[in-house]
């Protein structure tokens, strides 16, 4: 596709080159056609200033040969014998004439003098126009010639495009031939891979196989040989500490033996009847004989070695246990008065806190309301249902405002509200002195005028001790103290008592 396309590309620029030529060499032609108009034009206009040229130099050649009469009848006249006095009217006449020869050789030369310049600007412009008409032929030349090399480019472009439309053809053969070949080796490599996949899936398997195979038979020459060691410490054993040899203690103890009767256990009765079958022996089973081995192994580890020292650790341990009983029966008694004392001190502290909230909200919405005036703020509890656990929220709502919540309100509104909940506690829980460290710095005028009335009233029945910066806090004040600091960095007290 991209080998067609460019002979089809190439074509098409060279069938645009081609146009554009053409438009060049109709462009050419018609400022060729415009420029020869006006060489024509020049050229008549030559011929005209000839003429007018020639017929000047005509009439300054007869005012030449006029001037030269009139000077020859001048000096005649003045050869002349002095005692015949010539006519005054045949001179003046003379004299006129020749000014007026003088007059028509000066406009002669001047009309010969201005035809000479315009046949020289004519000349000059017929020049141009020549030159311009040369130069268009030769843009016209070569136009020509790049028409004739474009037409000639645009045969071969023709000739390559059909070359490339032949070659598009069978390369679109080949590519077809090629496609279908390519599509018989895909399913044939498909088919070959899904050979190879099963062939392998079984060589896995087989190996599998083999690998379980070779650890089966690992297995079982590792646990023969553990057998072997196994019977061999066992004949070791049996000589040892029994001093029985293996074939006798086979023969005596072997599987094919019956096995006696087991002893009876802790609390069982055995039966009467020799005959039953709890008093008879038994075939030899080696899943039962396990069982009973390893029920008499963990009766033997639950019995432990003998303490001749049992009684006197019994007695020891049964005193203990005595006095223990008495301290954990002491414990539970106090521990019923413990709860009995916490109970009443839960139900005093929650009478208390009850009171005093009761008291703190009366106070903080009489405060609130006079340091907001218009405004309502109240205490709420968090979970009136527990007075022990439960918390206490603050709802402030200034005048003019929706808002309850704290986070809501400004900076000095939240300080006020914070001066209100102060107030009404010292209120409702009045103390000897109170200490304020620049409660009113976020205050403006106004709202420092209302706290400082509410002070004014706590001062008749405790004492203020007031840290601040505001000049009229000051002014309420009985005493002040100021803290300076000297230049030795030493500070110094400095009181004054105003009332």
């Amino acid at each position: 596709a991209d080998r067609s396309a460019s002979p089809a590309a190439l074509v098409e620029e060279l069938g645009e080159r081609r146009r554009a030529a053409e438009r060049e060499k109709s462009g050419v032609a018609q400022q060729l056609g415009r420029l020869a108009g006006q060489a024509r034009g020049a050229a008549g206009e030559a011929e005209r200033s000839a003429a007018a040229t020639a017929k000047a130099q005509e009439a300054l050649e007869r005012a030449a040969e006029e001037a030269e009469v009139l000077a020859e009848r001048l000096l005649v006249a003045e050869e002349m014998p002095a005692e015949e006095e010539p006519d005054t009217s045949v001179r003046d006449r003379l004299a006129a004439d020749g000014a007026n020869a003088r007059q028509t050789e000066m406009e002669a030369r001047l009309q010969a003098r201005t035809h000479e310049e315009r046949v020289k600007g004519l000349a000059g412009r017929a020049e141009a126009l020549d030159r311009g008409a040369r130069v268009e032929r030769e843009a016209r030349a070569r136009s020509e010639q790049r028409r004739a090399r474009l037409l000639h480019e645009a045969g071969v472009a023709r000739a390559v495009a059909d070359g490339a439309r032949q070659l598009l053809t069978h390369v679109e053969v080949s590519l077809v031939r090629a496609d279908a070949e390519r599509a018989a080796a895909e399913a044939a490599k498909a088919e070959r891979e899904q050979d190879l996949v099963s062939e392998r899936g079984q060589g896995r398997d087989l190996k599998s196989e083999l690998d379980k195979l070779t650890d089966s038979v690992h297995r079982g020459e590792v646990l023969g040989a553990e057998k072997r060691m196994r019977i061999e410490q066992l004949e070791a054993r049996a000589l040892e500490e029994l001093g029985v040899e293996p074939a006798g203690l086979v023969a005596d103890y072997g599987p094919g033996q019956l096995v006696p009767p087991s002893p009876p256990a802790e609390g069982e009765e055995l039966p009467d009847d020799p005959e039953h079958p709890r008093n008879q022996p038994v075939p030899f089973v080696r899943g039962e004989q396990e069982k009973r081995l390893r029920a008499a192994e963990r009766a033997y580890q639950q019995l432990g070695k003998v303490n001749p020292l049992a009684l006197e650790e019994f007695s020891a341990l049964e005193e203990r246990h005595k006095f223990l009983s008495e301290q954990l029966e002491d414990l539970k008694k106090t521990r019923i008065d413990l709860l009995q004392v916490v109970k009443e001190v839960d139900e005093r502290v929650e009478q208390v806190f009850t009171e005093a909230f009761r008291d703190t909200a009366r106070e903080f919405e009489g405060v609130f309301a006079r340091l907001f005036p218009g405004g309502e703020g109240r205490l709420v509890l968090t979970d009136p249902g527990n007075m022990l656990t439960t918390g206490v929220d603050v709802e402030a709502r200034p005048p003019g405002k929706k808002v309850k919540r704290l986070s809501l309100l400004s900076g000095g509104e939240r300080s006020l509200t914070a001066v209100a909940m102060l107030v009404a506690i010292f209120k409702a829980r009045p103390s000897p002195f109170y200490v304020m460290d620049e409660v009113e710095a976020a205050l403006d005028d106004t709202n420092l005028q209302r706290l400082i009335r509410i002070m004014e009233e706590l001062q008749e029945s405790s004492q203020l001790i007031v840290i601040t910066h505001q000049k009229r806090t000051m002014e309420v004040a009985d005493a002040l103290y100021g803290v300076s600091m000297q230049g030795d960095g030493v500070s110094k007290v400095i009181s004054q008592r105003l009332r």
